[in-house]
């Protein structure tokens, strides 16, 4: 466990998976402008593959942030042919933090926290796939990202970890 200010960042418990349905939900891009799809857009084969059976797989790894007893934001990663998928020994990432707790730092020790947790496990690499014009884009390329593809839209990045 690692406390840090007011916040706590700790693994998922198994009686709290559905709140990755969730944090999907707010994982996904939204453009200044546009309006949010139906949270139920979660349920689509290409957005569920990120949660259905969570922590079944022996690649499924996650962190939560918790802030005074209320996990408000998550990064997730498993091995699975998703948008940023590279290849069958990279796990793809997935991180999302309730608006109201978005930039304050926690994101990026999420972050931090994961790539240490997945180096000490073993993993090489780990890849996620990232709207062009998501702020995060810039997150990602501090913390040592690579973008490997690039599509219209989106790129995928991937980061070395030993």
């Amino acid at each position: 466990m690692e406390s840090v200010a007011d916040y706590m960042i700790r693994p998922l418990y198994p009686e709290e998976i559905h709140l990755l349905r969730d944090f999907l939900y707010e994982a996904i891009f939204i453009p200044e402008g546009v309006e949010p799809p139906s949270r139920d857009v979660v349920d689509l084969p290409e957005l569920r593959l990120y949660v259905e059976d969570f922590g079944k797989k022996k690649d499924d790894c996650c962190l939560v942030v918790e802030q005074d007893g209320k996990v408000v934001g998550a990064v997730w990663t498993r091995i699975m042919k998703d948008y940023g998928h590279v290849d069958e020994n990279t796990p793809s990432l997935s991180i999302s933090l309730y608006k109201a707790y978005r930039n304050r730092g926690m994101g990026s020790r999420l972050m931090k926290e994961m790539l240490n947790l997945l180096e000490n496990k073993g993993y090489h690499h780990v890849s996620l796939s990232v709207q062009k014009a998501n702020y995060a884009v810039r997150m990602y390329l501090k913390l040592g990202f690579e973008i490997i593809k690039e599509t219209g839209e989106e790129f995928v990045m991937r980061k070395h970890l030993f």
